[in-house]
């Protein structure tokens, strides 16, 4: 759900990239004890362009260009976090970030727990994640599964402008780590940005497209393929329910449930690889609290099980894609 001012009827359009930009400025704004910090956010305005003139506004002090060690720039953030600051760390792609896997897994995760209570740990790390532009097996990971499957974090992933503009405040004010998941097919993605949108609930999943037929389930990068595929079934008579999971830890089992119960069918858009990955979890969890609901197994759209090509056709080819999830839905509901 959301919290929203008095109703205007205002919109206007904007880019996720431009989306994410307002949000980090507002945060700057409004809170000094927020920075940015990674490698290239400051004069090369971040690899994706989504820090692009902060640095010129607030200065080296709150946007810090960091060495090229993920190890010690996450670290760092982490102990701005105890000393009381507000940080946001970015890492440029999700497979830089095994790098500082530890310093996530065994420091941030855990201090809260292994302190009694005593130290909490509000640190936002932001990066990119998916593929679908070319960037190669070693860039192209969605790995933010991998993060959904770890306690002591909250695992994000916007996939609206509307979420991407308002999702790091409500990070910010989480006194736990915060780890947010950018699509990078999105950062160009338009949108109609709603100005009356004041914050947004970080609990819960968001249904947007209702249907009777089949519940597809899915989050970040993979909406929009699932809103596109909903639109061609429903020329074919099939109405298409489509769930943004939008929180991938802890996940709002309440909004997919209350879906199945509708619609009766389930197909699972993820675009990580199948084995161990969200999309079974999911899968699990429907099976365990609604399986008397189904009328058909619940079926999974995931990646192939290959180090994703660098070849355009190829690429294309290991994703999800809308036709993919068109015929996975006709079985569910034949």
């Amino acid at each position: 759900m959301s919290t929203r001012k008095a109703p205007t009827g205002t919109s206007r359009p904007t880019t996720y990239r431009e989306a994410l930009r307002e949000g980090l400025r507002e945060a700057l704004l409004q809170d000094e004890r927020v920075f940015l910090m990674g490698e290239d956010v400051g004069r090369y305005g971040g690899c994706f362009g989504v820090s692009l003139g902060l640095l010129e506004e607030f200065g080296p002090d709150r946007i810090r260009d960091t060495p090229l060690s993920e190890s010690g720039f996450v670290g760092a953030g982490i102990g701005a976090a105890l000393g009381g600051m507000r940080p946001v760390v970015e890492i440029m792609t999700v497979n830089f970030s095994f790098l500082a896997l530890d310093q996530i897994l065994n420091n941030a995760a855990t201090l809260l727990h292994m302190s009694g209570g005593q130290l909490s740990v509000p640190v936002v790390i932001r990066m990119t994640t998916g593929a679908g532009r070319q960037l190669g097996a070693q860039h192209s990971h969605s790995l933010e599964g991998w993060y959904a499957h770890i306690p002591g974090i909250r695992v994000l992933a916007p996939a609206t402008v509307d979420d991407a503009r308002h999702m790091l405040a409500a990070a910010l004010a989480d006194p736990d780590p915060v780890l947010i998941f950018e699509h990078g097919g999105l950062y160009n993605a338009e949108g109609s940005l709603d100005e009356t949108v004041d914050a947004v609930d970080l609990d819960t999943a968001a249904v947007r497209r209702s249907g009777t037929d089949v519940s597809v389930i899915t989050y970040g990068g993979s909406l929009p393929k699932a809103l596109a595929a909903a639109e061609t079934l429903a020329g074919d008579g099939i109405s298409a329910e489509v769930v943004d999971l939008r929180a991938l830890r802890p996940l709002d089992d309440a909004t997919v449930m209350a879906s199945i119960a509708r619609t009766h069918r389930a197909v699972i858009v993820d675009e990580a690889w199948r084995s161990g990955s969200l999309a079974a979890e999911i899968s699990s969890r429907i099976t365990e609290q609604a399986f008397y609901e189904l009328d058909a197994p619940v079926q999974r759209v995931c990646s192939a099980e290959v180090p994703i090509p660098y070849a355009r056709q190829l690429e294309e080819a290991a994703l999800p894609q809308p036709a993919t999830i068109v015929d996975a839905v006709r079985r569910t509901v034949s």
